[in-house]
């Protein structure tokens, strides 16, 4: 019998009031919702006649008609253990498309009754076509709200049940049939973080059934899908070229792309897909051109000026990089839907007696940060979500190719550093015109393209601002605690010195000429053609000044205290972000052994999903599965038994070892027999 997760219990200090604040945030809404809410309202058995209302969220639950959520609500109605009984429940499910709460009120014993809530509160009738709707949302939240296996989305919100939407073939083809029907209004449901304006080939819609193919490996039932929808829009070609590549089918992707592309030249999405897999391939050289022309025809996105920087790091053009990084258009980080509950009475978080195992008994882990040192919990780069994630991503790779040292010297040949500025802008003091003012000033911008660039040109970025992540840091502060050098900060500008022309710095990455060939200086090297670096890249290189230091320090001192033979202590907690920091700055070794050091303290799935991570990369097989069995134990502890990182590294651990293999190693395992049954159910999906 296939365990199901325990029901957490929140207790609602005012019967109701959980209704009342879902129905006043429906306005506030921007993506796919927050996770359908279950309320029961319950009696004792005995004595009092006192109503009382307990609540929790689900995602996965087949919302496709009112009987399918009424039957969840019966399920709920009959634990062994409660001195209770529920008079009644109400099930909310949000329909992103109409953007209407659809509700399915249930009386015990006696009547169901489904009707929907709009934005202001008023009842509307509940119709076929609404549930179709709702039904599609309710899968792409169950992808889209899943746990990537680390924990983090789980200790977001309290108490969420997470089941796993599509366990069928009936099932898959109800969803792909959905899907289908409802394709072309998916940009209607947003998108990540990263797209500037959902489209038809880039919105939560897509995203989610790219995740489900990718998870899944049902590769055949994507590019049937996608092949019917490419008659009636040539534009979804990209989308069937990403799962031909998925799918290990090259040569049919790439005669895709090369078709595609010469009927629609400017389609960013199949020109991005070809620089992609260009680059992957080990052809920067072939990827270059179509990344320019993808930028050129969509100069707002950030995705196509990210992998325009991507191709130049792996051309070793490390100027261009940063140029083209510093014309990145950078996005307000937009999370998802949460849900806004009222402060509980109480909560019951009980234990499946499944999941008991103490190696993963993390009830006493609560993060205590009086134990880690102040530096380590003032690492900003932790925190970045969205483009800045991205963007210092590709910062980090650079730095982890060519040094520090030489970053800083490649920076200050391509943007205006401050002794330079305070230079030039003496000299402007003393002359109303002259060449150094009339270089400041820049040339009248080149012809060609000119992108908005970090949303100052155009009406769009009103709407969405670009957002500077913070950093506490300053240079002052940076060379105060440490004799390292501090990357200098680009000023604010005096009314004297007009600011470059922004379209000079992406012309020139567009146009893009090696800094490294022999007898040639690059234009932007020259000082009156600088540029000026945006407050939200030199606030990167400065959290990224802050993590090369810590980084930089704990390295040292481990092999201090190793040539004394004297322990390097360190409390989890810490353990943890040093983990994350090595991670962050591409040091995989470093990485393993701080998440182990936390291990071995206490569990923590972050730290397993670090090293699981790195077993996968060497091919440990036994070690990624002993991390895997842990994993899994613990998000059925929490009330999920579906993470689709976690199913897609079952699955492709079948795929390369068979499943008898896999089994019989899970199976060979120290563990208690519930606890490996645990796993043996990713195994059979």
């Amino acid at each position: 019998m296939v365990p199901v997760p325990c029901v957490p219990e929140i207790y609602e200090e005012e019967l109701g009031s959980t209704i009342d604040l879902r129905t006043e945030s429906l306005q506030s809404l921007r993506e796919l919702g927050p996770p359908d809410l279950v309320l029961l309202v319950k009696t004792p058995q005995k004595g009092a006649n006192k109503q009382f209302g307990i609540y929790h969220h689900v995602t996965g639950v087949d919302a496709s008609s009112s009987a399918s959520l009424a039957a969840y609500i019966n399920t709920l109605t009959y634990p062994t253990h409660d001195r209770h009984k529920v008079n009644s429940g109400l099930y909310c499910c949000y329909n992103a498309f109409s953007r209407l709460d659809m509700r399915v009120q249930v009386q015990i014993p006696g009547t169901v009754e489904s009707y929907c809530i709009d934005e202001r509160g008023d009842k509307r009738e509940a119709t076929d076509a609404l549930w179709l709707e709702t039904y599609l949302c309710a899968v792409l939240r169950a992808y889209s709200y899943a746990d990537d296996g680390s924990g983090e989305t789980i200790k977001k919100i309290m108490g969420v049940r997470r089941f796993n939407p599509i366990t069928s073939t009936e099932a898959e083809h109800k969803f792909l049939e959905a899907a289908e029907r409802l394709f072309f209004q998916g940009w209607q449901l947003g998108s990540d973080p990263e797209i500037q304006v959902p489209n038809l080939v880039s919105n939560h819609l897509t995203t989610g059934l790219l995740e489900y193919i990718r998870t899944t490996g049902r590769y055949t039932s994507g590019i049937n899908l996608f092949e019917k929808l490419r008659t009636r829009d040539p534009e979804i070609s990209s989308l069937l070229a990403r799962v031909y590549i998925a799918a290990d089918e090259e040569v049919k992707a790439v005669q895709l792309l090369h078709e595609s592309i010469q009927s629609l030249p400017m389609d960013y999405s199949l020109l991005d897909c070809q620089a992609e897999f260009l680059n992957n391939k080990g052809r920067a050289d072939l990827a270059l051109e179509t990344a320019k022309r993808a930028v050129v025809a969509a100069p707002s996105e950030f995705g196509t000026w990210a992998r325009l920087a991507e191709i130049y790091v792996s051309l070793e053009q490390w100027g261009l990089a940063l140029l083209t990084l510093n014309s990145c258009p950078m996005f307000t980080y937009q999370d998802k839907d949460a849900p806004r509950m009222p402060e509980p009475l109480r909560t019951h978080l009980p234990t499946m007696p499944e999941t008991i195992c103490d190696e993963i008994d993390d009830s006493q882990a609560t993060p205590d940060m009086e134990q880690v040192h102040p530096t380590l919990r003032k690492l900003h780069a932790a925190g970045f979500k969205g483009t800045f994630s991205k963007a210092y991503k590709l910062l980090t790779e650079i730095t982890k190719k060519i040094g520090w040292d030489q970053l800083l010297r490649i920076r200050s040949q391509v943007f205006v550093m401050e002794e330079e500025y305070r230079h030039e802008r003496k000299a402007a003091a003393g002359h109303s015109r002259n060449p150094s003012t009339t270089a400041l000033r820049g040339p009248s911008p080149s012809p060609g393209p000119s992108p908005r660039l970090n949303g100052h040109e155009s009406p769009e970025a009103e709407r969405r601002p670009s957002a500077e992540p913070e950093s506490e840091a300053t240079p002052e502060t940076a060379l105060e605690s440490s004799p390292a050098p501090a990357p200098d900060a680009t000023p604010d500008l005096g009314s004297e010195v007009e600011k470059p022309a922004h379209s000079m710095a992406a012309a020139e990455a567009l146009a893009g000429s090696d800094p490294h060939t022999e007898g040639s200086q690059p234009e932007y090297m020259q000082f009156r053609n600088k540029r000026l670096c945006e407050r939200w890249l030199d606030n990167l290189f400065m959290v990224l000044y802050e993590d090369l230091r810590v980084y930089t320090i704990w390295r040292t001192e481990v092999a201090q205290y190793r040539q004394q033979q004297l322990l390097y202590k360190k409390s989890p907690e810490e353990w943890e972000i040093l983990g994350e920091l090595a991670e962050r700055l591409h040091h995989a070794e470093e990485a393993v052994e701080a998440y182990q050091a936390c291990l071995s303290m206490r569990f923590s799935p972050k730290a397993m999903k670090g090293v699981l991570k790195v077993y996968e990369q060497h091919g440990e097989l036994r070690m990624v599965l002993g991390a895997l069995i842990r994993l899994v134990t613990w998000q059925y502890r929490w009330y999920s038994e579906f993470s689709p990182a976690l199913l897609l590294t079952v699955r492709k651990l079948i795929e390369e070892e068979g499943a008898v293999k896999v089994r019989s190693i899970i199976q060979g395992t120290s563990l208690q027999q519930h606890v490996l049954d645990l796993t043996h159910q990713y195994a059979a999906l």
